[in-house]
């Protein structure tokens, strides 16, 4: 094979220089000398593209040098005395152990911090952070503060051009209903009287002018509070109340609103009786009660959850309340609740449950583990005069040890003798026909 022809072309000056190179004209180039030259050419861009990006020498000692200038002697680790850390920490740390969980994954988990998506009310933000810091508990009070707060919500809306007020409003609320979602599980009550509202928000007259139309609904909430909580409440104090004679001792477990207004009520019409307030962690709720029925002038008497088969001898009625009530009669209450009725049943006294109507659901649950929600483990660190205090942080992280807190239990329908509501005494296998009947009524 004949060898490749030179792509460059000597140019001899006649002044003495020396002899320059110049590249050839593609047009004059045979074809074996234009691949010649485009296999030159790629071997140099490869070559190029090959060789690392090396900073220059001088570059790096510069670098080198004011990194020495600027580093410190990092001191040497000092032991400290174990000191307490934020619950807080503690908390998160769970939450994230809690989700690595398959079968509490499902479970309503804590949410200290949630980020607000869309424009959220003022409003609804505060109530979420009160949602999520337990600083609002309870299914009435937690119902009550969010129909209030959407109160407030639909007197500061403005329904936008070409739109009604019937057809927007609700789209105007549903990032509201999630950022509450979001910061703790939405209770029973909650879902309830957020359908009612929705039903009346779709039912707004479209000719009604804006204002009256928002005062309309924010009417019809203040009768919803006004008819299916406040004076559901009173009706049971009193067929509750009727049913505490001289002498008797109610068992009562955690602390349930509506429990504490009927031995209030009791007690204030002149009925001897004392009471047994069994209580548990993490909420430790029957501290609170406590200190009102005593401040009242009630006898009472405090223990925890394991203490309960040395008194359940002395017992007239157990005397609880709910969360919500499924349609097969299961009570959905705080946890410990079931224990309490199963040991009532054993020893033949009666429990009385004491529910609203708005409190019932339609659906049906088998165990507490269908549905549930997680408690915060700030209590579960607190530490006794005579006990080593302990660092929460480090407990989390031990990788032996998962702390879980279920905050609710199902109590089948029979370990419960009654149920009592606005609507009366009835047994818990009649509740299916409740809510469907109260529901036309609205």
């Amino acid at each position: 094979m004949a060898p490749a022809a030179t792509l460059d072309v000597q140019v001899q000056p006649s002044n003495g220089e020396p002899s320059r190179t110049l590249p050839k004209p593609q047009k004059e180039m045979t074809k074996a000398e234009r691949r010649e030259l485009q296999e030159r050419q790629r071997a140099a861009k490869a070559t190029k593209q090959a060789a690392p990006s090396n900073v220059p020498a001088q570059r790096k000692e510069r670098r080198a040098s004011r990194a020495a200038d600027t580093a410190r002697p990092t001191p040497a680790p000092v032991n400290k005395p174990l000191q307490k850390v934020p619950l807080v920490a503690a908390a998160d740390a769970s939450v994230e152990k809690a989700r690595g969980l398959r079968i509490f994954a499902h479970f309503g988990l804590p949410k200290p911090a949630s980020i607000a998506k869309g424009e959220i009310h003022p409003t609804i933000v505060r109530l979420a952070l009160q949602f999520s810091n337990f600083k609002i508990t309870g299914a009435n009070a937690r119902c009550i503060a969010t129909l209030t707060a959407f109160k407030t919500v639909i007197q500061d809306y403005s329904t936008p051009p070409h739109t009604t007020l019937s057809r927007h409003l609700m789209t105007h609320l549903s990032p509201q209903i999630s950022h509450l979602v979001a910061a703790r599980p939405m209770a029973i009550t909650m879902g309830n009287a957020i359908r009612q509202l929705k039903l009346e928000i779709s039912g707004s007259d479209i000719d009604l002018p804006e204002q009256d139309a928002k005062d309309a609904l924010c009417s019809k909430i203040d009768h919803y509070i006004r008819d299916r909580i406040i004076m559901a409440d009173q009706v049971i104090q009193e067929t509750a109340g009727s049913k505490i004679k001289d002498g008797d001792v109610i068992l009562t477990y955690a602390r349930s609103s509506v429990v504490e207004k009927v031995l209030l009520d009791a007690h204030t019409e002149g009925r001897d009786f004392s009471v047994i307030i069994v209580d548990s962690r993490p909420m430790l709720e029957g501290k609170r009660l406590l200190s009102i029925l005593s401040a009242a002038g009630i006898q009472c008497t405090y223990l925890l959850l394991p203490a309960l088969g040395s008194v359940i001898n002395e017992v007239s009625t157990v005397l609880v309340g709910a969360h919500s009530i499924h349609s097969n009669g299961s009570v959905f209450s705080r946890a410990g609740t079931a224990l309490v009725a199963m040991m009532a049943k054993r020893h033949s006294v009666p429990v009385v449950v004491c529910c609203e109507t708005y409190k019932f659901s339609e659906g049906v649950q088998l165990d507490s583990f269908t549905k549930n929600e997680l408690a915060p483990i700030g209590d579960m660190f607190s530490s006794f005069p005579l006990t080593k205090p302990r660092d929460a942080l480090t407990l989390q992280n031990r990788p032996n040890l998962e702390i879980l807190n279920p905050l609710y239990d199902l109590t089948p329908p029979s370990c419960i003798t009654a149920v009592v509501t606005e609507v009366g005494v009835i047994p818990p296998n009649s509740i299916s026909s409740i809510p469907l009947a109260l529901g036309r009524l609205l």
